[in-house]
């Protein structure tokens, strides 16, 4: 933790890096680790917007304490009840007893399930405001960005956005606490692969929430994970504008799951045709090396995704079985989709890709293409034609 790093004369970051977690939520991989977002408003009350995850710094309220110096915290404002934010909700409360816990009817739902009932909850409902004094914060409820009990708070006096997990990011930023300490081109991939498969199944409550913001003026942005906005926040919120509509670039994404080389071959075909045919933005990947965020990032990124798999006992392989499972769940839209794979003694593969695409809805823009056995020269017309069919599309 960075102890004093003020985003304005009365906001404090008082938020936690954390590079020791591998996985967040135990299934997203952490390279870059993570960092847990909390802020302190002095005023003429002090109120604290979130806390962060247990254990995730032992020093957390020891700086705390020492931002505050010796004043009693007034609040406690919960934007979002998950865990890696309210983990420390007990131990504040142990030692600002008279803290009064800010949040709505669902909030406090969840919060009785996690650590049971407690003293001096003070219910807000949409549109409600606090005054801190000079500051007044505005309730703003955007449910299902990601939860169903997520609010923000907006500061209406200096323009401060309190997001929640909106606008957040993977990754704990080397130094910078905010966006013009840092070049953000190395971190916006982590922004989106957090948006896309944390966030991006509620695109739709996504889009109603800027809806809900769009006449306020935001000077800066504070969410529970990564910067802090306070020098281009129409950046941020155009990125979640566009994500949210599910724009995409148009580049190609080309995915395949093979295990003895030979859909592998099959897809650095179709890449290659697809290059030759002046498509320059091409990423090909390999799913039993790949982790399934990166490969919905990417495909929320690129309009054009091709999937191969090879068959896989009358299936197809059941790591690409898991990544359209997780593609339905996720529901990103208008997209372009090619279909290939390769069978040794019976089909599977290429058959339930298609039976995926009929799921998922996308424009598949040329017939699937399979290959019985080894690739060979003679054999790749089909895929000749799904690539040609593909860089069409993207060059339009």
């Amino acid at each position: 933790m960075y102890c004093g790093q003020k985003l304005s004369e009365r906001i404090y970051w008082t938020g936690v890096y954390d590079r020791r977690k591998h996985l967040f939520e135990n299934m997203w991989p952490l390279p870059e680790g993570v960092s847990y977002n909390s802020y302190l408003i002095k005023d003429e009350k002090c109120a604290l917007m979130d806390t962060v995850e247990s254990g995730s710094d032992r020093s957390y309220l020891d700086w705390l304490a020492d931002t505050l110096e010796g004043r009693p915290l007034d609040y406690l404002v919960i934007h979002h009840m998950e865990l890696d934010h309210s983990g420390e909700i007990e131990n504040l409360i142990r030692q600002y007893p008279d803290v009064r816990i800010v949040g709505n009817a669902k909030t406090f739902r969840v919060l009785e399930a996690y650590f049971g009932k407690l003293p001096n909850l003070v219910e807000v409902k949409d549109g409600d405001t606090l005054s801190l004094g000079y500051h007044n914060l505005k309730f703003v409820f955007t449910p299902w960005v990601h939860w169903p009990e997520t609010m923000m708070s907006y500061d209406t006096t200096d323009g401060v956005l309190f997001s929640g997990d909106a606008f957040g990011m993977f990754g704990a930023t080397d130094g910078g606490v905010f966006d013009d300490q840092v070049d953000f081109a190395r971190y916006e991939s982590e922004m989106r692969r957090y948006y896309s498969n944390i966030v991006g199944k509620y695109s739709g409550m996504v889009q109603k929430a800027l809806a809900k913001l769009s006449s306020a003026r935001i000077g800066a942005i504070c969410p529970l994970h990564g910067l802090v906005w306070r020098s281009d926040p129409a950046r941020v919120i155009g990125l979640y504008d566009r994500w949210s509509r599910y724009e995409a670039d148009d580049a190609a994404v080309v995915i395949y799951a093979s295990m003895y080389g030979n859909t592998a071959q099959m897809a650095d075909h179709v890449a290659r045709r697809i290059a030759e045919a002046g498509v320059r933005d091409i990423r090909v990947y390999d799913v039993s090396k790949t982790h399934v965020s990166y490969l919905i990032s990417e495909i929320w990124r690129c309009r054009g995704v091709l999937l191969g798999s090879c068959a896989y006992n009358t299936q197809m392989f059941p790591l690409m079985e898991n990544l359209t499972r997780d593609l339905l769940h996720a529901g990103p839209k208008d997209r372009l989709l090619g279909v290939f794979g390769t069978y040794s003694w019976n089909g599977g593969g290429v058959k339930n890709l298609n039976a995926f695409a009929e799921q998922i809805g996308w424009e598949t823009v040329a017939p699937s293409a399979e290959i019985l056995g080894r690739p060979t020269c003679e054999k790749y017309a089909a895929c000749d034609a799904l690539a040609d069919a593909m860089a069409c599309r993207l060059k339009k």
